[in-house]
């Protein structure tokens, strides 16, 4: 166990790191492995090659044997390190590093006796790592090729120089034949089970990637169906608004204070009206001629609170933190403007009396907490977060406030992480790095 620790300080692996990677990453962790087992084999290869010739008193071309460990360690020397730079490995070159192990194994057999080394079962677990490794059509030409090598050695060979009777002397056949099966069995299950474990974080890497694709999709059909939508409602409003202007100057009924408050306030939500239209169209790209609002981090959210405050009439108490002495300038982004608007909202909803948010600057990261004091998430919501038509509220399209949160700060390479805190109420903590919103 202290040599596999050693060992994954060289190659910089870490067993706990469970987390989806993509195909390219898992190839790098796989090389990695690849890397380990080949120092392990060096290890082998040389204890056997001295305990053969020395302890066991067996000539053995020493020169020729001892070339196989020393080709692997500088195979490793140069390779862990480019490996180590690198993000991904892809199956060719795992392909090709199987087969210098392969080509070494095939090296120490030839001068070693060849099929009838007990040691040449280890073709098998070469064969057993390509089919974990690699893919079908990649390993199916690894066994060819291995059972080529196996051919030749049936034919081609430097006979092992056993003292006469030292088989059935000492059953050297036997024995290595146990010490070849217990190795197989422990490297087997050593390194199949890490290279299963690999495997499994591309495939929840993969499937992470489908779930998102899919709900890009959704966002996309939401997106046309919005756009369209505002579109349709911007001549009825336009209508409204000019109708309510000349019912404004009929003296009729500006003579009534009623009707004329009334219909000033009715001015004032179709402008609101038309406001959310244009707001839409923005953030679907379609506004014309409009340069990006900058403001600061805590104009913007003062900005934010300020007109939910207005909207809700005070509904709920909502206390602003902003970084102070540090304020940097951001672009005032409609959609992140919209997800936190809607995060107030649906605290109110659930009963909140007061929200606090803290916004906070770390180097270049910037985080956001929405803390109030309601009856928190519910488990179904926070193990499904960030899912469409989530929600507790119980009616037709409820739910999409968390999803359109989190797709918008994965869209600006941020991330969303809610929880329940323990003296009551909701977190929302928001992420992401300040260059998303940096002024270009």
């Amino acid at each position: 166990m202290a040599l596999m620790r050693v060992l994954r300080g060289l190659t910089g692996l870490d067993d706990r790191d469970e987390a989806p990677v993509s195909p390219g990453a898992a190839g790098r962790r796989n090389m990695l492995l690849l890397i380990q087992l080949r120092w392990l084999a060096v290890i082998g290869q040389v204890v056997t090659i001295a305990v053969v010739h020395w302890g066991l008193k067996i000539p053995l071309p020493l020169g020729m044997l001892l070339l196989a460990p020393a080709g692997l360690a500088l195979m490793n020397v140069a390779s862990a390190p480019v490996t180590l730079r690198r993000h991904t490995v892809t199956d060719p070159e795992l392909l090709l590093a199987l087969f210098v192990d392969v080509a070494a194994l095939t090296w120490l057999l030839f001068f070693s006796g060849g099929t009838g080394n007990p040691f040449a079962a280890l073709y098998l677990m070469q064969i057993v790592l390509a089919a974990v490794l690699l893919r079908p059509s990649y390993a199916w030409g690894f066994v060819l090729i291995t059972s080529a090598c196996l051919g030749l050695l049936a034919v081609w060979r430097l006979p092992l120089p056993l003292p006469p009777g030292a088989d059935e002397r000492l059953g050297l056949l036997q024995a290595g034949a146990l010490v070849n099966f217990i190795l197989i069995a422990v490297l087997l299950v050593a390194f199949v089970t890490r290279t299963s474990k690999n495997l499994r974080a591309r495939d929840a890497y993969l499937a992470e990637a489908r779930q998102q694709a899919a709900e890009q999709d959704h966002i996309v059909r939401m997106g046309l169906l919005a756009s369209g939508a505002a579109h349709e409602l911007g001549t009825p409003l336009a209508s409204l608004s000019v109708i309510l202007s000349d019912w404004k100057r009929m003296p009729a009924l500006k003579a009534d204070a009623d009707l004329s408050a009334d219909i000033v306030e009715m001015q004032a939500e179709v402008e609101r009206c038309k406001t959310i239209v244009t707001g839409i169209l923005m953030s679907a790209g379609e506004a014309r001629g409009e340069a990006p609002t900058v403001t600061t981090l805590g104009g913007f959210l003062t900005e934010i609170t300020a007109e939910w405050r207005e909207k809700s009439n005070d509904a709920m108490a909502v206390i602003l933190r902003v970084p102070t002495p540090l304020d940097p300038r951001i672009i005032a982004d409609p959609a992140l403007k919209q997800v936190f608007s809607a995060l107030l909202d649906n605290a109110h909803e659930a009963g909140a009396e007061r929200m606090v948010v803290a916004a906070a600057l770390d180097d270049d990261l910037l985080s956001v907490e929405f803390n109030d004091d309601g009856p928190g998430f519910s488990p179904e919501i926070l193990e499904r977060l960030g899912q469409p038509y989530q929600s507790t509220k119980g009616r037709a399209g409820a739910g999409l406030g968390l999803f359109l949160l989190v797709n918008v700060m994965r869209k600006l390479g941020g991330g969303v992480v809610a929880a329940n805190r323990r003296d009551g109420g909701a977190c929302v903590r928001l992420t992401l790095p300040l260059e998303a919103l940096a002024p270009k």
